[in-house]
């Protein structure tokens, strides 16, 4: 997302309300301003950082990483500052979004992009592949060995968000999946 002063930050929710008590959304702060709130969730704290100081901190681990574009307008910036570290090639951009991923592929065709999606139709896996993505972001209940068999076949990679238990990991990760969004990757290395 996009802070009132232009800078791209890490922040999942549309508001700022339910992890930090302050109410409205990053682009209503400035970066300084938000860097003075705590994050607060399950007992931890922690605060809202900086793309860049995150690719900073952590592109030179051996990772993949999910970039999501929550806000419409952050492609461009985004590719730019991934570019700017050299790390095109460990990342995705994902979003729910499907014209703001349509801007990143105008903008840098050979960036890999997926789409977050609740609604896995037939019709969306043409576009999406005849549209260049490379991804399909399914939410964890559209996934099972076939429906992973019929997307690799039609040469995207799989990765499911909304895995809210263990359960559900196994399911996805037992399905063939690729990948997937989890809160607890511990218990994902350990399975």
């Amino acid at each position: 997302q996009r802070t009132k002063d232009d800078v791209l930050v890490l922040f999942h929710d549309d508001t700022l309300d339910r992890v930090t008590g302050q109410t409205g959304s990053v682009s209503d702060y400035t970066y300084a301003e938000l860097k003075n709130f705590n994050v607060t969730k399950n007992g931890l704290s922690d605060k809202i950082v900086s793309l860049e100081e995150f690719l900073l901190t952590f592109g030179a681990k051996n990772l993949t990483f999910a970039i999501e574009l929550k806000t419409a307008g952050v492609a461009k910036d985004t590719v730019d500052l991934i570019n700017k570290y050299g790390l095109k090639n460990k990342v995705v951009l994902t979003s729910f979004n499907y014209e703001e991923l349509l801007s990143a592929i105008a903008y840098a065709p050979d960036f890999k992009v997926g789409y977050l999606t609740d609604n896995v139709t037939d019709e969306l896996l043409a576009k999406m592949k005849e549209d260049g993505f490379y991804e399909l972001c399914p939410r964890d209940d559209f996934v099972n060995e076939s429906s992973v068999i019929k997307w690799h076949k039609l040469g995207f990679n799989v990765r499911a968000w909304n895995i809210k238990n263990q359960e559900i990991m196994a399911r996805v990760y037992d399905s063939g999946a690729d990948g997937m969004t989890v809160n607890f990757p511990d218990k994902l290395l350990d399975y």
